[in-house]
């Protein structure tokens, strides 16, 4: 659980580094660093969505 809410506080504050830890280096990866290139908001949504999945 403490796992969890750790992983939505990075997906908040550090997206990319929130996808690394759930999923590792990978396709996930590289679309939340895109989508945080271009507008942060979206990679937020899409890191969230991953940790709490």
């Amino acid at each position: 659980m403490d796992n969890k809410i750790l992983l939505i506080i990075l997906a908040i504050l550090l997206p990319p580094l929130a996808v690394f830890l759930k999923k590792g280096a990978g396709q996930d990866l590289i679309i939340n660093i895109v989508l945080c290139f271009f507008f942060y908001i979206p990679g937020i949504i899409h890191a969230l969505w991953l940790a709490t999945r």
